[in-house]
């Protein structure tokens, strides 16, 4: 097996790549690659290991010799699936490496969130607190979570994962539908519509994929069905929410807050309407919610895996 990893870096460089090079015999590695340097990078290799550089069919169609493409994460929407088929090119990716990095940040940014943490340290900062008249700040309303409700849209192994921690906090959970999807019970939890679940959560985590039919999932008409102090988290795809609509919706006050990990564009080189500074009660992180250490090195082991079971 002749390997070649062409977006190394990526994967940071606290993580021992020793399990891939053993089972493909040695492993080329790039720390980034370029669109015009895929071609010549990938030519005389029968393996591509890629986190999100793009694969083509005019990539394929040069070279013959590829017969895998080993994805370093769950999404493949950065490979031309249609023309691997066509080539005989095997796509692999790696799912349940990040249930436990990936739950905490979901229940660190709907803790922020309910309890206005940032705020709170904002007004202390600024010597708010040093100039009140009594012994505490209360100008941020406190949301406890402890009886409230959280729907989940995406019942997969994330989904999973922050269901066992929001329960561990009271919380009663309810399942959405994701579009095309059937209701009923699951696990002994319901799944319903979505336009049912929407007007009862206080809490709604998103945690499926980007597709045609969930791109825009959550729109204007979606958000103004929420209550008017429930949170929308997204740690999954960003473009599941039209982020236009989200930001007027919470400066109108349609929503109480927002907590998202992921956008359409990443990074928002050109901007972004989330990004910015008049929208209250939302957090922005940099798609970091996969990226402890433990889940790097789980990408490693199980992408090892993935190639070892080529034979």
């Amino acid at each position: 097996m002749r390997a070649v990893f062409l977006d190394a870096k990526t994967l940071g460089d606290d993580v021992d790549l020793t399990s891939i090079e053993n089972v493909t015999g040695g492993l080329k590695k790039y720390e980034k690659t370029a669109p015009d340097e895929v071609l010549e990078r990938i030519q005389g290799f029968d393996t591509v290991v890629v986190n999100k550089v793009v694969l083509t069919r005019e990539h394929f169609d040069a070279c013959p010799e590829l017969t895998t493409i080993a994805v370093v994460a769950t999404g493949t929407n950065n490979i031309d699936k249609v023309a691997a088929e066509d080539h005989g090119i095997r796509v692999l990716n790696v799912t349940n490496y990040g249930r436990s990095t990936v739950a905490q940040h979901t229940m660190a940014l709907i803790l922020a969130l309910a309890t206005r943490l940032l705020d709170y340290d904002r007004d202390v900062r600024a010597g708010r607190w040093g100039k009140s008249d009594m012994f505490c700040l209360m100008d941020h309303p406190i949301l406890e979570l402890e009886g409230r409700t959280l729907g989940i849209v995406g019942y997969g192994d994330l989904g999973k994962g922050v269901i066992e921690r929001a329960e561990a906090f009271g919380m009663k959970v309810m399942l959405g539908t994701r579009p095309g999807q059937e209701a009923g019970e699951v696990d002994g939890y319901q799944r319903i519509p979505l336009d049912e679940l929407l007007p009862q959560v206080d809490v709604l985590s998103l945690h499926c994929l980007l597709t045609d039919e969930t791109r825009d999932m959550i729109g204007e008409r979606e958000l103004k069905m929420m209550k008017p102090d429930s949170l929308l988290i997204n740690t999954s795809r960003g473009g599941l929410v039209n982020e236009q609509a989200l930001a007027d919706a919470l400066r109108a006050g349609d929503i109480g807050g927002a907590g998202f990990d992921v956008l359409t564009e990443e990074p928002p080189r050109n901007g972004n309407p989330l990004l910015a500074d008049d929208i209250p009660n939302l957090i922005i992180t940099p798609h970091s919610a996969w990226a402890s250490r433990e889940a790097r090195q789980r990408i490693v082991e199980i992408t090892a895996g993935n190639l070892k079971s080529l034979g």
